[in-house]
């Protein structure tokens, strides 16, 4: 059982929520661009060898090339989505608390905060699906040198012009099914390492600082586990020229396997490992800090 004794507010969870956005942005955005580089690189010809040979050949080059503002291409996009997108998602996750809870400070069982959770994905997929594709097609766009897009700006223009809303919201579908299972996955591993590492006694709220970025951490780890397969086929169709794929995700998938065989579906993963632990770590520490300070500053929110 979980010891979420205190009330939830989700409307604290979500200024809370979006001050985490922030702190995983700064932490992850370099290993997020590597990761969509690795997903999304051209097959190599017969006999070459691919453009990036992994996630530290890949991080080498990119620096090289084009040093370290290289890592942080695309970052305006997140940080705009992000902190509604976290906000959005620490809110979901607080009603999907009180839905279920018949008095306030209810303890919820482990099941019930995955729930809680599949909810948050529910609710930040429709900013996530567009500032995805958005994000994507632009550190794709660096890494091939030429210049399509301005910036994410000029990148929704240019998508809505071409199609409209649906081509700004594709591969929505994907990302829900990325993201659903995903964050239940991540706030119920948060929970149940936080009553893990609470001493006998006392309140999760009083976790040490190490103890809250190492629960965040593996709750990132957690929820990239289970979101890394969609996730290659959300990069790949949102990144693939209109039309490529006519029925959507079974193409790409039939593709991908076909091939490059199932491995291929764990695309990135050590990049995304890599980053999933100090950008939760980071995300979670700036939740809880935030919430620390809000529940002195506006007591009765």
């Amino acid at each position: 059982m979980s010891k979420n004794a205190q009330p939830v507010s989700p409307t604290k969870n979500f200024f809370a929520g979006g001050f985490g956005g922030v702190c995983l942005v700064f932490a992850g955005h370099p290993l997020d661009t590597i990761k969509v580089r690795l997903q999304t690189q051209p097959k190599p010809s017969p006999g070459q060898p691919p453009l990036y040979s992994g996630t530290f050949d890949c991080f080498r080059k990119t620096l090289l090339r084009e040093g370290v503002r290289g890592l942080y291409k695309g970052m305006a996009a997140p940080i705009v989505g992000v902190t509604p997108m976290f906000a959005v998602c620490f809110f979901g996750f607080g009603l999907g608390i009180k839905l279920q809870q018949k008095h306030p400070g209810d303890v919820l069982a482990y099941p019930q905060l995955f729930a809680a959770g599949m909810l948050s994905g529910v609710f930040t997929t429709g900013i996530m699906a567009p500032g995805e594709r958005i994000k994507c097609l632009l550190q794709i766009q660096a890494a091939s040198g030429e210049v399509k897009y301005a910036g994410p700006m000029d990148c929704m223009k240019q998508l809505y012009k071409a199609n409209g809303i649906r081509g700004i919201y594709k591969g929505t579908v994907l990302t829900l099914m990325r993201d659903v299972p995903a964050s239940g996955m991540y706030f119920m591993t948060y929970e149940w390492l936080k009553n893990i590492l609470t001493p006998e006694g006392r309140s999760p709220s009083e976790l040490s600082v190490p103890s809250v970025l190492f629960a965040g951490g593996m709750a990132g780890i957690f929820n990239w586990a289970v979101a890394i397969p969609p996730d290659v086929l959300k990069s790949r169709f949102q990144t693939a020229p209109e039309g490529k794929y006519p029925h959507g995700f079974r193409d790409v998938l039939r593709e991908l396997i076909r091939e490059e065989g199932v491995a291929s579906l764990y695309k990135g993963f050590t990049a995304v490992m890599l980053r999933a632990f100090p950008a939760n770590a980071a995300c979670f520490l700036g939740f809880e800090v935030a919430l620390k300070f809000l529940n002195w500053a506006v007591p009765n929110l």
